[in-house]
């Protein structure tokens, strides 16, 4: 099969074509033959050697976190799938390579595809959906009636994350360009700060939860927007000690990310406020959960643009830009 693949850790490297054997299927898999695959900025920082302490990969790998297809062949143990069923997921951490013709999946992690998508739209959905959901309904425990900032609401988490957060009946404020507010508005946002004219740490305050997906400085800013009590949630780091565990770290490592979150960590403990890291990871059952509010209407994706096959690493060098309103999607076949 075709498939785009790194030989070794390079930053800002290019990717592969080559000729990849079909991987392997197991007795709990689903064989997927590859229509569309959604590209992440996590992509570029595999390949760049950001996560390979966390993410122990072996190279040659094949990249790519996002799939939706049509089910062509199923392990001995699958009884939720069979051939010919048209499938979305986000692959185990440890089973990427969506940047290929096939892949195989444990059933456990595979969702039926949305009725009302296309096969571009469902492979934009699963790592952002799954990210959004995981941090607002399962880490935040996100009300009604509450306040959450969502950073970069024009990105591909934060324009699910929007709307999620609206479906909870949360109060959303979100942080954007200019150029960028009419879109956070129609998906429901409520308070839109335009970062490029004002600071949002001194138009908002009293929130519950700040789902942050940018750096450092406006990481440590979010805490002047939580109330006591709030809750600090990021997706970009820096790792905390409970993540650690969590992953299976050994010892060391986890000393490592204690020392790397300890300064955001004792920031918000003064502040009577919670800290935490998430890395979503892949669960088949809440993107099922997901595709019932896509086929009601609750959430909607959006998409920037669509890459052909060939041009996948065009496709990553455009989201490595940041100024994607969305997702940005590879057609494989």
């Amino acid at each position: 099969m075709r498939s785009f693949l790194i030989d070794r850790y390079t930053k800002g490297g290019v990717l592969r074509l080559s000729e990849s054997p079909e991987p392997a299927l197991l007795a709990n898999d689903v064989m997927v033959e590859i229509r569309a695959a959604g590209v992440n900025l996590l992509d570029s920082k595999i390949r760049d050697g950001e996560f390979k302490l966390i993410l122990p990969y072996r190279v040659p790998l094949v990249l790519g976190n996002d799939v939706a297809g049509v089910v062509v062949r199923v392990g001995a143990n699958v009884r939720r799938f069979k051939p010919g069923d048209e499938v979305y997921a986000r692959p185990a951490q440890d089973r990427i390579g969506t940047f290929a013709e096939y892949i195989a999946m444990d059933e456990a992690d595979v969702a039926i595809k949305p009725n009302n998508l296309s096969m571009i739209e469902a492979a934009s959905i699963p790592l952002v959906a799954l990210t959004a959901w995981q941090t607002l309904v399962e880490r935040a425990e996100l009300q009604k009636g509450q306040k959450v900032l969502i950073h970069a609401g024009s990105g591909g988490v934060g324009t699910i994350a929007i709307q999620l957060a609206k479906h909870l009946g949360a109060h959303v404020a979100t942080t954007t360009s200019t150029a960028n507010i009419a879109l956070v508005k129609s998906l429901g946002a409520d308070v839109v700060v335009d970062y490029k004219k004002d600071d949002f740490e001194k138009v908002l305050q009293g929130y519950d939860v700040v789902l942050n997906s940018l750096g450092k400085d406006t990481l440590e800013k979010s805490l002047a927007v939580l109330k006591p009590g709030g809750k600090l949630i990021s997706i970009s780091g820096p790792p905390d000690p409970d993540f650690a565990r969590q992953n299976g770290s050994g010892w060391l490592l986890q000393q490592v990310m204690r020392l790397l979150s300890s300064g955001i960590r004792r920031k918000s403990r003064r502040q009577k406020i919670s800290y935490s890291f998430l890395f979503m990871t892949a669960n088949g059952g809440q993107l099922g959960k997901i595709t019932s509010l896509i086929e009601a209407g609750g959430i909607r994706p959006v998409i920037d643009s669509v890459f052909p096959f060939e041009r996948t690493n065009e496709a990553l060098n455009y989201v490595e830009t940041g100024r994607a309103k969305g997702k940005v999607v590879v057609a494989v076949k």
